[in-house]
């Protein structure tokens, strides 16, 4: 990407997080001195001072998009994104797997950015969909997993889960996480499911808390419909996006997942790639 094509950057802080919207602050600053327009999220917006500028929408399209904060605020952005836009994430948070850079890194590497020096990872998404028995319908995006799991207080559930047309199993557990590959170094390996490489067209199916000890993670193609039915009733049941958004399921409801025709795409700038990743996120040593 050459530097002149970078004129519009939208700089989405985490809310709660003073230290990421001081930095959306002097961020907006930096940018705005390189004659480069930027879009501020509404929390750092109102706390601006003098002409906060315009405010960053997801509907609209820019040349890049600045995340600060944890994993978590990068996830809410990329899903609700409209255009695929390069999104580059500044770890703010805790483990961080899918932000690029620490927060000392983001003046030199964007220095970088702007020269276009950088390459872009592209991370698949899936669409969910909550098909109700009455014939409502709910839709969501998720980056990391849907998860379909019973309240605090539930008794085991029943869930039926077809692989493109065809049964897979029928689980008695406390729940079912669909994984992304992206996901898969979330709630799924804390649940015990395998760790994927992000470049593969796949999808994760990891039972949580199995009643029968055969019920073990599946890895299948994203391409097809992936369908949860609710076998049980009068139970509380969930379905979660990203932890983040979602909605309750009741017997007989259907959560239908497929890969999304949009994907994120990540601005990568250091060398590391994603075992090295992996070896300094979880220890792994070498």
């Amino acid at each position: 990407m050459a530097e002149q094509t970078i004129k519009r950057v939208g700089v989405v802080a985490r809310s709660t997080n003073r230290e990421a919207i001081r930095t959306a602050l002097e961020l907006a600053d930096w940018l705005e001195r390189r004659r480069i327009e930027v879009a501020l999220d509404e929390t750092s917006l109102r706390t601006r001072e003098g002409d906060g500028g315009s405010a960053f929408r997801p509907q609209e399209a820019y040349d890049l998009v600045i995340v600060l904060g944890g994993d978590g605020t990068l996830l809410a952005v990329g899903r609700s994104l409209e255009h695929e836009v390069p999104i580059l994430g500044v770890n703010l948070g805790t483990l961080g797997f899918l932000t690029e850079l620490p927060r000392a890194d983001l003046y030199p590497s964007l220095v970088k950015v702007l020269a276009g020096s950088f390459r872009i990872e592209q991370r698949s998404l899936f669409d969910v969909v909550l098909r109700r028995t009455g014939g409502n319908v709910s839709t969501f995006r998720a980056f990391n997993d849907a998860v379909i799991t019973k309240a605090a207080l539930s008794h085991i559930i029943t869930l039926s889960v077809w692989v493109q047309g065809d049964l897979v199993a029928r689980l008695r557990c406390d729940g079912l996480i669909v994984s992304t590959p992206s996901g898969s170094t979330a709630y799924n390996l804390s649940a015990g499911g395998p760790i994927l490489s992000p470049d593969l067209p796949a999808a994760l199916l990891t039972p949580i808390c199995a009643h029968t000890l055969t019920l073990r993670p599946i890895v299948v193609p994203d391409g097809g419909p992936i369908e949860v039915v609710l076998e049980t009733q009068g139970e509380e049941v969930y379905l979660t996006v990203d932890g983040q958004e979602g909605n309750h399921v009741s017997y007989r409801d259907r959560v239908i997942v497929r890969r999304s025709s949009s994907s994120v795409n990540l601005v990568r700038i250091t060398g590391r790639g994603f075992y090295e990743s992996l070896r300094e996120k979880l220890k792994w040593g070498g």
